[in-house]
């Protein structure tokens, strides 16, 4: 009996547990996912946390739920990796052998990063909304707060889901001006990019967002420290910014078992072909997702279109022969803007996100690049996907490859 290894049961690992139990002959291929979480959670649903929109119960499910009959399911921490002899160990000693491995362990934050940003004020005037605990802190600080200086700063790139500070900051000025205490908050942005964004067009127009929402935007901002008795960031060129309350995106990483294995980057992702996804270091360890050190956005659209792609090559790779399957960094994010609208963005590798309608041409219903109460509603519908169609591994009616039908050349 041949062995497929799964390690991580995030989004990555659950759809491709899905889709080879499915394709794979049971009486020739053992299949094993291990992960230490039992919970699976909706990540972007913490957005909507610190706002009142969704509670904890809306973006938490058991992970068993979703892992199909016939995969072996192991809820224990994971050690290392030996890509030399294909086998992983785990926390208590239990070696598990493979022929093949996928990583999926996605990424996490790292505040202990940055000097002082898990200070005396962590969760009491510095928070994430990145993890459940760090949401929910901030919706109940949120609940009395009377107002001030908001600064939302991302550390560094890359991060997950990298419209989700825009997200953050369109949110909270809908959410003051909703509750008539807008003039009473000064909401900044703070990047270390040079731009609202990293695609020139999508910069612009999400740049022209913020200022018409008079959300002021800093660049080329490189967190050093957080002052925590003076309630300031400070950057390594010495500029500081003062707070009184600072939602920080920290320095993210991947887990601390791909440093243990030998197998990290100096950012602490694997190293794999962006177009293959097979490991840079062991032809048969392939990488799906945010743990990956593909130069696409970490997002859960990416992980779905990766795993169209990974699928392909795994069965190329069972059977020895090349590799058909390309991955083009194909992403796309629905961005909530505020007050019931929402912007859409496409786009891959090559091409940067541009005007137009998707995903049918001249019909939509989603608009590319501009702000729509249909794109909200996309984003609304996506949780209910998410469970019931992605995760599954069904098949959803968007290419995995970008397409430019739809899309307007300026």
């Amino acid at each position: 009996m041949k062995k497929l290894l799964i390690l991580g049961s995030g989004t990555g690992g659950t759809i491709m547990a899905n889709k080879m139990r499915k394709d794979l002959p049971r009486n020739e291929w053992d299949i094993t996912i291990v992960d230490q979480i039992k919970t699976h959670y909706y990540q972007p649903g913490f957005l909507f946390i610190p706002f009142g929109y969704y509670k904890e119960a809306d973006v938490i499910k058991p992970k068993n739920n979703f892992i199909p009959m016939g995969v072996n399911l192991i809820f224990k921490e994971i050690d290392q990796v030996d890509g030399e002899n294909n086998k992983v160990t785990l926390k208590d000693g239990e070696v598990l052998k493979y022929d093949i491995l996928i990583i999926a362990t996605g990424s996490k934050i790292a505040p202990e990063e940055t000097p002082g940003l898990k200070g005396e004020l962590w969760q009491k005037n510095v928070f994430d909304f990145y993890t459940i605990e760090g949401a929910k802190a901030l919706a109940g600080f949120f609940k009395t707060w009377e107002g001030g200086e908001l600064v939302i700063d991302i550390a560094d790139m890359p991060i997950k889901c990298p419209v989700a500070p825009l997200e953050f900051s369109f949110f909270a000025d809908a959410f003051f001006i909703e509750r008539g205490m807008r003039d009473k908050v000064n909401i900044t942005y703070v990047t270390p990019l040079d731009g609202a964004f990293t695609k020139p067009r999508a910069s612009k127009m999400l740049g022209g967002l913020l200022s018409e929402k008079n959300i002021n935007l800093v660049t080329n901002f490189f967190i050093s420290e957080v002052d925590n008795e003076n309630r300031k960031i400070i950057d390594f060129g010495g500029q500081e910014i003062s707070f009184d309350c600072l939602v920080t995106i920290p320095i993210h990483k991947g887990d601390d078992m791909i440093e243990r294995s030998g197998l990290a980057d100096e950012l602490g992702f694997v190293p794999a072909d962006k177009n293959t996804l097979q490991s840079t270091q062991f032809n048969n360890i392939f990488v799906i997702g945010d743990t990956g050190n593909f130069p696409t956005s970490k997002a859960g659209s990416v992980v779905h279109f990766q795993a169209e792609i990974l699928h392909e090559n795994l069965f190329c790779f069972i059977e020895n022969r090349p590799f058909t399957g390309s991955f083009d960094g194909h992403s796309n994010c629905y961005i909530e803007t505020g007050h019931g609208k929402g912007a859409l963005i496409d786009f891959n590798y090559d091409t940067e996100p541009l005007p137009g309608s998707f995903p049918f041409p001249g019909i939509g219903p989603f608009g590319l690049l501009k702000e729509s109460r249909m794109n909200h509603y996309g984003k609304l519908m996506f949780r209910w996907i998410y469970w019931h169609i992605l995760l599954k591994g069904k098949e959803m009616p968007i290419d995995s490859q970008m397409t430019m039908a739809g899309k307007k050349m300026e």
